[in-house]
């Protein structure tokens, strides 16, 4: 019974994201689509793959200094070619997950450790979403965007928000043998040892801010290839609302509410609709394109699992093994 309300909020994503880009076309044909797609030429996909290999190898960095502070040793040449296998399926599957399961199901059992490789990537992905929202707050803040007059309020209540969950994780009593005191104790030693620890967030909070910058330059280079022209500081806020955005549980692949916040801010910002779609649609080829190295990883290494172990079908290289979240 347990699995009937997973199972179909997992099938609803998709359809939500799907739903979302049918809205567009219906309201906007499908040339805003095709005009982002055209507009890609060579100098666009050299700048984001090159804007990719940083902020992949400062995710990779970011999860191996978590994975060693909860104690899981994880080279970096492994960990960037994890990566990139990641982002490719993330990319290029629904939800946007199935590449992060993965890359904690493959290196929790290479460890020894099914449970704690999952937490590593939890955490460093939790961690990679906090300092993002926090560069993403921080401009929404300080420059103009059609939320900007809301932005108090919500700061406010982020901060409130943030501080009730400190106070409880700390005040909380977790002695016991209970489910819920194990499991506290768990977050409780995984943050001070995964995130806080003196030797992690320091790596943690710089890797993360460099992956924030790099996404939303990323969208910064699909606004020109698509011919937007307005400053960059009338781009840079409008970029960050729409990678928030691409948080929402709902999408195909990564598509769906990124082009319908896109659509709606480069509307209010005076940009029109259809340019926005646009520097949506080649952000997201352009992003696809850039962690196509992952495909490559991928490929090399089920060939490698095939030949070690000829005839296992529940390999846990292969992506149909990865359990659905």
């Amino acid at each position: 019974m347990s699995r009937g309300p997973r199972f179909t909020w997992a099938g609803l994503r998709p359809l939500g994201g799907a739903a979302i880009l049918a809205v567009l076309v219906w309201r906007l044909g499908t040339g805003p689509f095709l005009a982002g797609v055209r507009g890609i030429n060579g100098w666009a996909l050299v700048a984001a793959a090159s804007i990719t290999a940083l902020t992949t190898v400062c995710s990779a960095w970011r999860w191996r200094t978590v994975a060693g502070g909860l104690g899981i040793r994880l080279p970096l040449r492994t960990a960037v070619a994890a990566y990139y296998r990641s982002q490719f399926l993330n990319s290029a599957l629904p939800g946007g997950v199935v590449g992060d399961v993965h890359r904690g199901v493959r290196h929790g059992l290479d460890a020894g450790d099914l449970g704690l490789g999952l937490r590593a990537v939890a955490w460093e992905r939790a961690a990679g979403s906090g300092v993002f929202a926090v560069v993403a707050l921080g401009t929404l803040v300080l420059l103009d965007s059609p939320v900007h007059p809301a932005m108090g309020a919500v700061l406010a209540a982020v901060v409130t928000g943030a501080v009730c969950v400190a106070v409880v994780l700390r005040t909380v009593r977790a002695d016991g043998p209970t489910r819920r005191a194990r499991v506290l104790r768990a977050v409780r030693s995984d943050v001070r040892h995964g995130l806080l620890d003196r030797r992690t967030w320091p790596v943690v909070a710089l890797t993360s801010a460099a992956v924030a910058l790099g996404h939303a330059g990323i969208f910064l280079v699909a606004a020109a290839t698509v011919g937007v022209h307005a400053a960059p500081a009338v781009l840079w806020p409008l970029a960050m609302l729409v990678l928030l955005a691409m948080t929402i549980p709902l999408s195909v692949g990564g598509w769906g509410p990124r082009e319908g916040v896109a659509a709606w801010v480069f509307a209010a910002a005076g940009l029109g609709a259809d340019q926005g779609i646009a520097t949506a649609t080649a952000f997201g080829v352009l992003g696809l394109a850039a962690t196509m190295p992952g495909a490559l990883v991928l490929a090399i290494d089920r060939i490698r699992r095939g030949a070690t172990r000829p005839g296992t079908d529940a390999d846990v290289g292969g992506v149909a093994d990865v359990p659905a979240t």
